[in-house]
């Protein structure tokens, strides 16, 4: 049965109440709360951070939880300060108080797995590069052109390790055995980080690819990572994301567009994965993945402009990525439901569920994405909102507006160590108000 035959008989206005299917797993609706960043690191109070940031979203009518980006290695591949490391088994052992928790709630919780080949911390976080001097990052290839003169430039730090066939297949079996600690600590699912600029995304793509091996078809390191998932793990549900580099700048003439994502999720969909989540992304880390205002109050923060120039180089470097900031704000507005377009094609041609998230805040986009004689997708997620609001599905459930204004000051203090958490205070009050009043409730 082809997907298209199978998408004939899907009800023709599925609405966000209703319960679905991914890899066998029900979820009781089909709202999500999209991998973020929790920031808490595996320290002694990591699990209880991850309940504090996760529980309430379970407890409030989300009806399935991703944990954000954790990372497969001892070693490397973080993208951002305090991300998780998940190679321990005995650390992901501790993780079940979560899954528990988020199992009381009649929620369902997949992790997302991760690695950031050549957007580690080691190119760009100068504050973490001088204490970690031996570190560079892991390469698809050789980098490309632009990247090699931000380097001579002085603007990243490259010290590419280019994986060697072997490595590529020892790398996948770290997600694999990853996916194997989670599955034994009661998640739900796998998710794959494969967009962001992460490793998945650097295989994917023409403009960071260019080997000369088995590898060269990206795709391949996806069907080597399900094969080391279906060894660990067995028949867990497996999930990825799916970009289209359709954000990539003028200057970048080799990428990913959406006629290749299509394909791509096409073949995935085929090799056995459970369900997908188109993303239009750029070749880089930019805008193009939180798109909404300039973060002003952000950047402005003077209780936060030393450690700007600490992760950046210098104050004079800080003010330059804020003014990219500024214009990139300019280029890629919010707009609900973004990459509703995009999944809209992939669901047409597989027969798996597609998930789609970026933008959207109100119930009513939710519906739209859903329903319809041309559904978008099969599930929604938000991201962003629920660090404004952590108990944000119960309004949304009921029909109110997400507070969220997609203006992003919530964004860049990440990048020093900061936790995830709304810095706008109009938004803050009207959160305390609504929490006075009873508004998240799930009763």
């Amino acid at each position: 049965m082809t997907g298209r035959e199978k998408r004939a008989t899907d009800p023709a206005d599925a609405t966000l109440t209703e319960p679905i299917e991914i890899g066998g797993v029900e979820l009781r609706n089909r709202l999500y709360r999209a991998p973020l960043l929790e920031c808490a690191g595996n320290g002694p109070d990591a699990v209880e951070t991850y309940i504090d940031e996760l529980e309430p979203a379970a407890e409030s009518g989300a009806g399935l939880i991703f944990q954000g980006a954790s990372i497969v290695t001892e070693s490397g591949g973080c993208a951002a300060p305090n991300m998780t490391r998940v190679h321990d088994p005995a650390f992901v052992d501790r993780l079940s108080a979560l899954t528990d928790r988020i199992h009381d709630h009649g929620s369902r919780i997949f992790i997302q797995l991760a690695h950031g080949g050549l957007r580690s911390m080691s190119l760009w976080h100068s504050e973490y590069r001088t204490r970690n001097p031996e570190e560079g990052q892991l390469a698809v290839s050789e980098p490309p052109v632009q990247l090699r003169a931000a380097d001579r430039a002085g603007l990243i730090d490259l010290d590419p390790d280019v994986l060697s066939t072997a490595e590529v297949y020892d790398l996948a079996e770290a997600f694999g055995r990853a996916a194997g600690y989670a599955a034994d600590a009661g998640y739900d699912g796998i998710h794959l980080s494969g967009a962001n600029m992460g490793i998945i995304q650097q295989f994917l793509s023409p403009y960071y690819n260019d080997r000369d091996d088995e590898f060269a078809d990206g795709v391949r390191f996806l069907l080597a990572v399900r094969d080391a998932v279906r060894e660990h793990a067995g028949a867990i549900p497996l999930v990825t994301k799916v970009p289209a580099e359709t954000a990539a700048p003028p200057f970048v003439r080799t990428r990913l567009d959406r006629d290749d994502a299509v394909t791509i999720a096409e073949r995935l969909a085929e090799a056995g994965y459970d369900a997908l989540v188109p993303v239009e992304c750029s070749v880089y880390w930019d805008m193009s993945l939180i798109r909404g205002a300039y973060p002003d109050r952000a950047w402005a923060a003077e209780e936060l402009r030393s450690e700007y120039a600490a992760v950046f180089g210098s104050r004079l470097r800080a003010r330059a990525v804020s003014l990219l900031n500024r214009l990139q704000a300019r280029q890629f507005p919010a707009e609900p439901g973004w990459n509703a377009d995009l999944c809209r094609r992939v669901r047409e041609r597989v027969d798996v569920p597609v998930l789609c998230e970026g933008g959207l805040r109100e119930r009513e986009h939710c519906e739209a994405v859903l329903g319809g004689p041309e559904p978008a997708a099969d599930l929604v997620g938000l991201g962003r909102p629920f660090y404004a609001e952590p108990r944000l599905p119960a309004r949304l459930l009921a029909g109110k507006r997400a507070l969220c204004e997609s203006c992003n000051n919530c964004t860049v203090p990440q990048a020093t160590g900061e936790p995830g958490r709304c810095h706008t205070p109009r938004i803050v009050r009207r959160r305390a108000r609504l929490e006075r009043e009873g508004a998240y409730s799930s009763e």
